[in-house]
C-alpha cells in the first residue's frame, strides 16, 4: 500500500512528459514546415528583390474575376522598407480543371517569375507546367503588359497553354490598373 503513491506518480510522469515533450516539438516542427512552404512559394521572387517576408503582407484584394482568370489574392514584398514586387495568386481553367498560379511582378511591370501551386492536367502533357526549371514557363520572365504577345503554345497542350498565357495576361493587365494601390507603401491587410 504504501508503494502506490510513487507507482501513481511515476505513470502520471511517464504519460505527462512525452505528451508534453511532443506538443512542444510539434509547434516546433509547424513552423518549420510553414517556413519551408513559404521559401518554395517564394523560390520564383529572387531574394535579392525583398527583404521582408512577403507571405506576411497580404495585399487587401479580393478574390474576382478577371477576363480569363480569378485573382485570388496577392502579396507585398519589400526592399529597405520601400514596395519591390507583388505577388499575385491567381486561377485559371485548365483543360483537366483548375492552374493556380502565383505571379510576381517588380514595380516596374516586369514579371519576374511564375509558379504553378496547383494543377491536374496531363502528366505527360500540361502537366509539365507544375515542373520547377519549367523552360516554358521560365520564357515569361522579364515579359509586361506592353510587351507584343511572344509565347507559343506547349506542343498537345493548347489548352493548358492558353489558360496559363491569358492568366499572366490578367495579371500584368491588373498590376497595370492597379498599381498605385498595390504599390502603396503602409499596412495592407
Amino acid at each position: 500500500m504504501k508503494g502506490w503513491p510513487l507507482v501513481l506518480l511515476i505513470a502520471l510522469l511517464g504519460i505527462a512528459l512525452p505528451l508534453g515533450f511532443q506538443h512542444l516539438t510539434a509547434d516546433r516542427a509547424a513552423h518549420q514546415a510553414q517556413m519551408l512552404q513559404r521559401q518554395a512559394l517564394l523560390d520564383l521572387l529572387p531574394a535579392e528583390r525583398y527583404d521582408n517576408l512577403p507571405m506576411d503582407h497580404p495585399l487587401a484584394i479580393p478574390a474576382q474575376p478577371l477576363a480569363s482568370s480569378q485573382l485570388q489574392g496577392g502579396y507585398l514584398a519589400t526592399l529597405s522598407g520601400q514596395p519591390s514586387a507583388v505577388l499575385l495568386h491567381v486561377q485559371a481553367s485548365g483543360y483537366a480543371g483548375p492552374i493556380e498560379l502565383l505571379i510576381a511582378i517588380d514595380r516596374d511591370g516586369r514579371l519576374l517569375g511564375l509558379k504553378t501551386l496547383e494543377q491536374t492536367e496531363t502528366p505527360s502533357l500540361g502537366g509539365h507546367i507544375g515542373e520547377p526549371g519549367n523552360p516554358w514557363m521560365a520564357a515569361f520572365k522579364g515579359y509586361s503588359s506592353n510587351d507584343p504577345p511572344r509565347f507559343d503554345q506547349i506542343a498537345g497542350a493548347t489548352v493548358t497553354s492558353r489558360a496559363v498565357i491569358n492568366a499572366v495576361h490578367d495579371a500584368l493587365r491588373y498590376f497595370d490598373e492597379h498599381r498605385p494601390t498595390l504599390l502603396e507603401p503602409g499596412p495592407h491587410a
